[in-house]
């Protein structure tokens, strides 16, 4: 194939695809007497595999993943695609921590530091929760609170977001969640900037799981056939040979 062949089979630009093997996403091309790149089969394969990976995997792990496989490194480039199967899976656990504690969350929301003044110091807001102090200070090393310090003093200042935060994990860890889970819940609230925005981001989020799930089976399948499109040492983790086609 000449370079205006593959790029038309993926809408690309000729010097896009030039772009890509001086990158090393695809294998370089062969060249005849006269210069020209030939393409072949496996140029074509490899380029849609990274296009694949790409909505998959983003553009920085997709690179990772052709180099290592153009260079040979099977091992190195599977490593690569488990990460993302990972951070998709831990993404999903995210999701459902906070869906499980929301839905609780939106049943029995406390009205953060009613009737009371703010900043709160830690000792104020311990006594405005019936706890030690200790248990507010172990909370904050969790990341379950976020305090400001006062610039003169140093001591901490728990605004009424930080009361409502506080609040809220009191009431998380009465119904038996961990600091970890907690920390990830306000954390993503905290973000949102309320339980209804936060609620409004569940379906979404959803959806873009989904999608990224979907987009990971398709690269898996892209990859696979570029692979199949090397020779054997591809496989086997040694490099490929690029030689005349």
């Amino acid at each position: 194939m000449r370079p205006v062949d593959l790029a038309r089979r993926h809408g690309l630009s000729t010097q896009a695809v030039r772009n890509y093997e001086d990158a090393g996403i695809i294998p370089p091309a062969h060249r005849s007497r006269t210069g020209y790149r030939d393409y072949t089969a496996a140029h074509a394969a490899g380029l849609a595999a990274y296009l694949a990976l790409v909505p998959a995997f983003g553009y920085s792990t997709s690179r990772r993943i052709m180099h290592a496989v153009t260079g040979g490194r099977l091992d190195e480039a599977l490593e690569y695609v488990d990460d993302g199967h990972a951070l998709l899976a831990r993404d999903r656990n995210t999701l459902r921590t906070v869906e499980a504690a929301l839905s609780h969350l939106e049943a029995a929301t406390p009205d953060a530091a009613a009737g009371t003044r703010t900043p709160y110091s830690v000792g104020e807001l311990a006594r405005h929760l019936s706890l030690n102090p200790a248990t507010l200070r172990a909370w904050e090393r969790a990341g379950v609170l976020t305090p400001q310090r006062d610039s003169r003093t140093g001591h901490r200042r728990y605004l009424a977001q930080d009361v409502r935060d506080a609040e809220l994990a009191h009431l998380l860890r009465r119904g038996g969640q961990p600091l970890g889970t907690i920390a990830t819940v306000l954390g993503e609230l905290r973000d949102a900037g309320s339980l209804d925005a936060l609620a409004r981001t569940l379906e979404p989020w959803r959806r873009d799981l989904t999608s990224r799930g979907l987009a990971q089976l398709y690269a898996a399948g892209q990859l696979s056939t570029y692979l199949d499109s090397l020779d054997g040492s591809a496989r086997t983790g040694s490099a490929p040979e690029h030689g005349p086609h």
